[in-house]
């Protein structure tokens, strides 16, 4: 088969049918980039380009109640930063690690509707610039692009509210967690629906929302499916509707919440966390028919080369059976992985993942 381009390479991949290859994507953190160019990656590269992997990009709006953003302190190594969603967080600026939450603006009930009435959604949410200086540029080059969405138990533990706090909200006040729930997809929706109504059309939704930790889901299947699977249900309805497809970003263990998200009509998981207990293979096997899979290389392994190779050498040829299969780690790679070894990696996959 000739050289496919990313968008159709995915679009085979959604209708799992076998293309060239597989599409292969990454996910460095910046101090893996920052390691790449002192080992001798260009300064100015796109480590897309420079490694020659698929391009996706994306495009959608601020849902945020617009709290004024405020630096707090900052030094050379960290900043600590009120941001638009009502969030103190410090960030180490040359560490990869998630943020330090310190204090929130909604804690209860009467915060919540202070910050929904600053959630008016407006096309001053959206980037225009942005989305019109390149999406020329991404449709000619045959790029996959997603519609992003914010909402779900991942952005309102982390972003808005604490992840205590809020799992005793889903225990004991569901209706407000509905409420929340609901609101931030409405508000994501009415920004997508004004970007595709422009002409700015994409391939499909991408939203984030980590519904898992090591051991398991951070709640039950049951209370799953009371709160937050019919909002999910009505974000991939949204996508059918227009013919696109839906993708979802979630780490952690959620083996339990799978064959709900197929029985709903998801189209595609990420990132499939093998240190998490999800098992790529046993995935494939139960619903690769119906789920593309995308991900699923442990991150754990990547900077010990010998045994990254072998787990590539182990899964890539079954994942890759008939279509429906993304190729990317499980988590963002770590600045533990030289440059050499991520280009023996890349190696490897396009060698192993080709059709």
């Amino acid at each position: 088969m000739s050289e496919l381009t990313t968008r159709q390479r995915f679009r085979r991949m959604f209708k799992h049918q076998e293309a060239d290859r597989v599409p292969m994507l990454a996910s460095p953190w910046g101090t893996t980039l920052e390691r790449w160019r002192r080992e001798g990656m260009p300064e100015n590269a796109d480590f897309c380009e420079y490694f020659g992997l698929d391009r996706v990009a994306g495009m959608g709006g601020d849902i945020s109640p617009r709290y004024e953003e405020k630096v707090i302190e900052e030094t050379r190594d960290y900043i600590i930063l009120h941001d638009s969603w009502g969030t103190t967080a410090k960030n180490w600026k040359h560490a990869s690690s998630t943020p330090h939450w310190m204090a929130r603006t909604v804690v209860d009930r009467k915060s919540w509707e202070a910050a929904k009435k600053r959630m008016v959604m407006g096309p001053d949410r959206i980037d225009w610039d942005y989305i019109e200086k390149n999406y020329p540029e991404w449709r000619r080059n045959d790029w996959w692009i997603q519609g992003h969405l914010w909402f779900g138990f991942d952005v309102t533990h982390a972003r808005i509210v604490g992840t205590e706090q809020f799992l005793i909200w889903m225990a004991d006040d569901p209706e407000l967690v509905s409420d929340i729930f609901n609101t931030e997809l409405d508000c994501s929706l009415q920004l997508l629906d004004m970007i595709w109504d422009r002409g700015y059309t994409f391939d499909s939704i991408f939203w984030c929302d980590d519904m898992g930790y090591r051991n398991g889901t951070f709640f039950s299947v049951d209370m799953y499916r009371d709160l937050l699977k019919p909002v999910q249900k009505r974000a991939i309805e949204w996508a059918h509707a227009k013919g696109i497809a839906a993708h979802l970003h979630s780490c952690g263990n959620i083996n339990a919440f799978v064959p709900e998200l197929v029985e709903m009509g998801l189209d595609a998981l990420n990132p499939l966390e093998v240190k998490a207990g999800m098992d790529p293979v046993h995935l494939k096997r139960a619903y690769g028919d119906r789920l593309v899979l995308h991900g699923g290389l442990n991150a754990m392994l990547w900077d010990h080369i010998d045994r990254v190779e072998a787990e590539i050498r182990r899964l890539l040829p079954v994942l890759k059976q008939g279509g429906g299969y993304l190729f990317q780690e499980d988590h963002s790679i770590p600045d533990s992985v030289s440059l050499e070894d991520y280009r023996r990696i890349l190696k490897l996959a396009r060698a192993l993942g080709t059709y």
